[in-house]
């Protein structure tokens, strides 16, 4: 496999660490990326204001990781996950032309063979078991994905280009956590992509990447979309989500040439007894009105008592319109996108 070049960029995210000088985060959304957590620095104190423990520090602490490329033919996604107990991580290959799906995945018990990234803009998330390795590395802006199977390896560079407007938001999360969360769609993509021994071509592909860390809820819950693709000759992207990151703003978002919108909450309709039936999503403003139709899913069910996750990550395709805050309007006619429904004990 030919190891994928950097692309050259001079953008560089200026120094913003997240845990400010009174041990807590900064809460809002940003204008660039967090470069340093600052973790060490955090006071984490119980619900009755209590110190919490070390163990407690470090338990209740998730790192989640996970990109996607989409092609018109097709769509890669890989995702590496730090839940403390357990590291898990998955890869899988889409083709559209047989809605046909292959994947392999990884589960490392109190992340052995297993390492989460420093920060949203450097560091490597990797784990390994047997023949089968996933790395994601930040690069300040840029991203990297390596994936290593028996049927599927790729080395791919995802960049934003000459304007880099990611999404960086940091919210309260329950009584006393706090979630950040890096997001950016529509991204340049370059390097190769190894298919059961056959090259994929990656032009006309597009990615995206999402960076989630904090002290989150210990049951928790969400619906998720995701686009990365074109409406005509423009670029576009957008990341919708409900259920996390609500206390005081969202992480609703689009991308058109590259620029960042921000977008209004949102509702999901759906059917968890009808998996092939569509997803209507929209904004009580009526901004967003979108239809998700699946093709395919990667699906998992978990239940080992104090762990469990029942999780659903559709493939398929996006119709509807999205009207911007200019005005603009974003029109989705079957690009391949992404749909999420999980439940999460951790």
């Amino acid at each position: 496999m030919v190891t994928a070049a950097q692309p050259e960029s001079r953008l560089q995210p200026a120094l913003f660490k997240l845990i400010q000088a009174d041990g807590q985060p900064q809460f809002g959304i940003f204008s660039q990326p967090v470069t340093e957590l600052g973790l060490a620095d955090f006071v984490y104190r119980t619900p009755m204001d209590k110190l919490a423990s070390r163990v407690a520090r470090w338990a209740h602490y998730k790192q989640f990781q996970f990109v996607s490329i989409s092609h018109p033919d097709w769509i890669l996604a890989a995702a590496i996950a730090d839940i403390r107990y357990l590291c898990s991580g998955f890869a899988y290959f889409y083709q559209r032309s047989t809605a046909s799906l292959t994947e392999f995945k990884l589960m490392q018990p109190l992340g052995r063979r297993s390492q989460m990234s420093v920060s949203p803009v450097a560091g490597v998330a990797a784990i390994t078991g047997g023949d089968n390795t996933i790395s994601i590395e930040p690069c300040g802006y840029h991203w990297r994905l390596a994936l290593q199977s028996k049927q599927l390896s790729a080395n791919l560079w995802l960049s934003p280009g000459s304007l880099a407007e990611p999404l960086a938001l940091c919210l309260p999360t329950g009584y006393n956590g706090w979630t950040y969360t890096q997001k950016h769609n529509g991204l340049q993509v370059s390097g190769d992509i190894q298919f059961k021994q056959q090259p994929v071509a990656v032009t006309g592909a597009l990615g995206g990447y999402d960076f989630s860390a904090g002290y989150m809820r210990r049951e928790t819950s969400w619906r998720w979309g995701s686009l990365s693709g074109y409406n005509g000759a423009d670029p576009i992207g957008f990341n919708l989500a409900a259920g996390v990151n609500e206390t005081g703003g969202t992480e609703n978002c689009c991308w058109l040439k590259g620029k960042r919108y921000l977008l209004p909450p949102l509702r999901f309709i759906f059917n968890r007894q009808q998996p092939d039936a569509s997803w209507q999503v929209f904004s009580q403003c009526g901004a967003v009105q979108l239809q998700f139709i699946p093709a395919a899913k990667r699906q998992e069910r978990l239940n080992l008592g104090v762990l469990a996750s029942n999780f659903r990550q559709y493939c398929g395709s996006w119709h509807g319109t999205i009207t911007l805050s200019d005005g603009q309007q974003i029109s989705c006619n079957g690009q391949q996108g992404l749909a999420e429904d999980h439940f999460a004990r951790w």
